[in-house]
């Protein structure tokens, strides 16, 4: 409450963005999690509610005679239009919300800030809704090919991987260990998906540490036991998720992708999938032509092509047909990488797996795969959305994309779903608005090392699954 300037103010017009003459007067409220507008017609007495953690941007236009304006931008894209009387008053609320949006650190997020409207025994309940061991054992691993490594027990090898990984039955410690040296920031390739059908098997890491000319005997070894693992195959695929110049360029900083005369046993693939910079300006476009005020067709179309977002989620897309035409048609494993392995590989891995596997489009299998292919292996959920005031630069909107692809799917083949568009609206909306535990933090090391997160927080898996009578 210390960041609050002014708690209450009365007279503030919401404006209709669609008829900018109405407009509805009501008393403006500044708690300490939401901002809250109230009508004042006694018979109606509506009420529009603003969560802190939504809120992108706060604007200030230019003063006019009749107030001052304020534009909200939240980060699932909605627009809230207030004139407040007085400029102190329009001043104190900009800087109250800039403030309140940006919290400093994970215990002042909503879900860590508050006390939840529940025992200990649901929020434990909910905590262990998603069993990814359970889910790993209905894929068959660990088996004769796959098994469990303690080798990241208290996260030794990558500290941004889980604690539990599979590897091939062959790779020994020293294979593991040294592969983990040879890729940047110490993420080896192990397990994510496994086919019963073909033995195939998808697997991810990062970029490997070649250079121009540096190889590593124990990481060419891991790619042999991948192999090794689908007796049906005499080699793997490695997809590399980046554009191939851009793969290129980080030879020079001493990173990049697999030397094929080194490598004897791959096939590698580049598939052009951006980096966060480009889809991060890319969905700012898209915004801004969602924005205008009286928008033709042919402006909205042309800001569409322009933004280049179709192009970026088609690139998505195409990543993940690859994989799954590898994996079930011709029963090739397969490696997937882009730099550090934590967005554009989430991204080409989750969309094969909903392509692969009917579970995972249901509602519990897309939380569980969101949990293994994202929430797990490190995907960086407080950078990527903002959770914490940060460098803008980090901000990307790596899982809207996927969620996109999902939708793009689940529009082409609606009976192959069990979730509607609803179901992914609510879902994008709880990784911004940290009112939920699982989305929290960096990694699974850096949520563990909260504490008190599963003790102070709800899952959302749960959650969603409870409301979806009425999505």
């Amino acid at each position: 409450m210390e960041h609050i300037r002014t708690p209450k103010v009365e007279n503030v017009r919401l404006i209709d963005r669609t008829a900018p003459r109405k407009a509805t007067v009501g008393t403006l409220y500044l708690s300490a999690t939401h901002t809250i507008f109230v009508e004042n017609n006694p018979e109606t007495r509506r009420e529009t509610w603003v969560l802190h953690s939504m809120v992108a941007s706060v604007e200030r236009p230019p003063t006019t005679p009749s107030g001052s304006h304020l534009v909200v931008h939240t980060k699932n894209f909605q627009v809230v239009q207030l004139l407040i009387p007085q400029e102190r008053d329009a001043m104190d609320v900009q800087a109250s919300l800039a403030r309140l949006s940006r919290p400093e650190k994970y215990s002042e997020l909503y879900c860590l800030s508050i006390n939840p409207n529940a025992n200990k025994e649901e929020r434990e309940e909910s905590w262990s809704f998603l069993d990814l061991q359970a889910d790993y054992r209905r894929m068959g691993v660990p088996n004769n090919l796959w098994v469990s490594t303690p080798a990241n027990s208290e996260y030794r090898v990558c500290d941004t991987y889980p604690s539990e990984l599979f590897v091939p039955k062959s790779a020994t410690p020293p294979v593991i260990v040294g592969s983990s040296k040879f890729r940047s920031r110490g993420r080896l390739p192990v397990l994510t998906y496994f086919h019963q059908d073909t033995l195939a098997a998808i697997c991810r890491c990062s970029q490997p540490l070649s250079g121009f000319s540096a190889r590593s005997q124990e990481d060419e070894q891991m790619l042999e036991a991948i192999m090794k693992s689908n007796p049906g195959s005499d080699y793997i695929y490695v997809v590399d998720t980046r554009p191939k110049l851009n793969a290129m360029a980080n030879r020079a900083a001493g990173k990049g992708y697999e030397n094929e005369d080194h490598y004897t046993n791959i096939k590698l693939q580049f598939i052009g999938i951006e980096n966060i910079h480009v889809m991060r300006n890319s969905q700012q476009k898209i915004i801004d032509v969602g924005e205008l005020k009286t928008p033709s067709m042919g402006d909205f179309l042309w800001g569409l092509e322009s933004s280049g977002w179709l192009k970026h989620i088609k690139a998505v897309l195409d990543a993940g047909v690859f994989i799954a035409k590898a994996v079930a048609e011709e029963g090739i494993s397969v490696v997937v990488h882009c730099s550090d392995g934590w967005d554009r590989t989430a991204q080409a891995c989750s969309v094969a797996s909903v392509l692969l596997e009917p579970y995972y489009r249901t509602m519990k299998g897309l939380m569980l795969l969101i949990e293994r292919d994202w929430v797990s292996f490190g995907h960086k959920f407080s950078h990527r959305y903002s959770h914490l005031e940060g460098d803008p630069k980090e901000v990307s909107p790596v899982i809207d994309q996927f969620l996109e692809c999902v939708w793009q799917l689940s529009e082409q083949f609606p009976c192959a779903f069990e979730f509607n568009e609803r179901f992914l609206v609510q879902l994008h909306r709880h990784v911004y608005s940290c009112q939920y535990g699982n989305f929290l933090g960096n990694s699974q090391k850096e949520r563990r090392d909260m504490g008190p997160l599963q003790s102070h927080s709800m899952q959302v898996s749960a959650f969603l699954t409870a409301s979806s009578s009425v999505l």
